[in-house]
């Protein structure tokens, strides 16, 4: 049992490889010893890998136990085991990596191999069931010397390369090729630092801007009396901040439906343009003809520097409506089914309506920014979608408040981050009660709020202009890199017989 014991925990130690700990070396040690019992076990490593898997995303998404203990209503056992379901079906991935891997190629050439089918697996973890990409191995090398490859092949080519390099440790010791351990590690390591020093982007424009953190309880946002004091309290908190180039406030900031809030948006939208200035806010609609509500972001204020008056009125078009739903906490499948059982499948706002896969971007006082509501920040391909030559900024809001004080919400910035590495665009990030942080076009945070406190923050944000080549090609380079890989590894495969 000790060759599963130890992948169990390998598997687990991954937690530390991620924000907050950042412990970025962990994951290839973690990966290595998974891929060294892999050897160990009987089997073709289905159970192995799986074993894995449960580690890694028990201990890493543990965040989740703690929405749905705290807020879905259910009795402790079943909250463990709507955790222990999520994290089986996950582990699944990981575990078909690791049975293909070792059904079809020899121990020697699983360096090759092992990066295409985790690539393929990673990639349907992405998109099934609505998808849930997080904590993909890239992740963790945010601050690694191999991040200077993330706006070459982003976060998807990393976890390959992390991948290659891992089942290198582990396997290329059992045949004495030390001298080509050393040299896939230098060459890996030291080409990311040499890219690293190339700006894909130029530097364009600068403006300030200036964001606020409401810190509103979960408990209390959907709750009508408190309404007023929640919109007083960021009207309190803005009023330092007008001269600003552009003003944020989180997901849903403004707790009324917007048609029911369009009094307080008119007063907002007037002051704004009174102080030459632009605010971005969330907001619920509800359209009562077709019964559709949507979680969106709202510009409020000068759309240009020129105008003269204010770009708001209901139902205008420079509005973001959240495409990539949050199973559960945004739409119910079987709802019908579903509610009736426990409080946790029928929580407030949980039935929205998908906007366009692309959107324009939002025009706030002469700013384009591409918008990402929460959750969908996580998913590269829908951000590059939203993209443009005139992008200045990518915005992501969030209300993390579901998550206390796990380490889920810096996670959450941690993705974020990559994504301003990804594409070369400075990100905002706006959220309810933390992690609130600018991150520039490199991936660095310049300034935070820190969690469970009200207040603002003010920085200069530098605009940049041009494209990385992920932007331009996706993951189509790791697909064929991968897949190059694969095809020499099976050429050898043959050979050899």
């Amino acid at each position: 049992m000790i060759p599963y014991l130890l992948v169990l925990l390998s598997g687990a130690s991954l937690t530390f490889a991620f924000a907050p700990f950042s412990a970025w070396p962990v994951t290839f040690l973690a990966v290595a010893v998974a891929v060294r019992q892999l050897l160990r076990t009987p089997g073709k490593g289905f159970l192995c890998g799986w074993l894995f898997g449960l580690g890694w995303f028990g201990a890493g998404i543990s965040w989740v136990h703690v929405s749905i203990a705290d807020f879905g209503g259910l009795p402790l056992i079943a909250s463990v085991g709507a955790m222990a379901l999520l994290c089986a079906y996950l582990s699944i991935y990981p575990a078909l990596a690791f049975y293909f891997t070792k059904r079809f190629f020899p121990s020697r050439l699983w360096p090759l191999a092992m990066p295409f089918f985790w690539m393929l697996l990673e990639w349907v973890r992405s998109w099934m069931l609505s998808g849930f990409p997080w904590l993909s191995l890239g992740y963790s090398q945010i601050d690694s010397p191999l991040n200077g490859w993330l706006p070459v092949i982003g976060e998807t080519g990393v976890t390959a390369l992390v991948i290659l390099l891992a089942s290198a440790v582990a396997v290329l010791p059992l045949f004495q090729r030390w001298p080509a351990l050393v040299a896939i590690y230098f060459i890996a390591f030291s080409s990311g630092w040499a890219v690293n020093q190339y700006n894909w982007v130029v530097r364009d424009k600068q403006y300030q801007v200036a964001m606020v953190q409401g810190n509103i309880q979960q408990s209390l946002r959907w709750v009508p009396e408190h309404d007023e004091p929640t919109m007083q309290k960021y009207q309190n908190l803005t009023a330092p901040l007008w001269d600003a180039d552009l003003i944020l406030w989180p997901e849903a900031a403004v707790p009324k439906l917007e048609n029911l809030a369009t009094p307080f948006l008119t007063d907002l939208n007037e002051q704004a343009v009174e102080h030459n200035t632009a605010l971005i806010t969330g907001i619920v609609n509800f359209n009562w003809e077709s019964s559709e509500a949507w979680n969106n972001l709202i510009v409020l204020g000068k759309k240009h520097r020129s105008d003269e008056f204010g770009d708001y009125s209901y139902f205008h078009n420079n509005r973001y409506s959240k495409h990539h739903l949050l199973p559960i906490g945004e739409f119910v499948p079987f709802e019908d089914l579903l509610r009736p059982l426990a409080p946790l499948f029928d929580l407030p706002m949980s039935s929205f309506s998908r906007g366009g896969y692309q959107q324009t971007n939002l025009i706030a006082n002469g700013i384009y920014l591409a918008p990402a509501i929460c959750f969908e920040i996580a998913f590269p391909h829908q951000v590059a979608a939203n993209l443009h030559e005139n992008t200045d900024m990518i915005l992501t809001v969030s209300n993390d408040a579901w998550f206390g004080h796990s380490h889920g919400p810096a996670q959450h910035l941690e993705i974020a981050r990559m994504r301003a590495k990804e594409f070369g665009r400075p990100v905002l990030r706006a959220t309810n009660n933390g992690i609130t942080a600018f991150i520039d076009f490199r991936g660095n945070i310049t300034s935070r709020l820190p969690q469970f406190e009200a207040g603002s923050l003010r920085s200069p944000v530098i605009t940049t202009r041009g494209f990385t080549p992920y932007r331009y090609w996706g993951d189509y380079a790791v697909v064929m890199l991968t897949s190059m890989l694969a095809l020499i590894a099976l050429y050898l495969k043959r050979r050899a017989s």
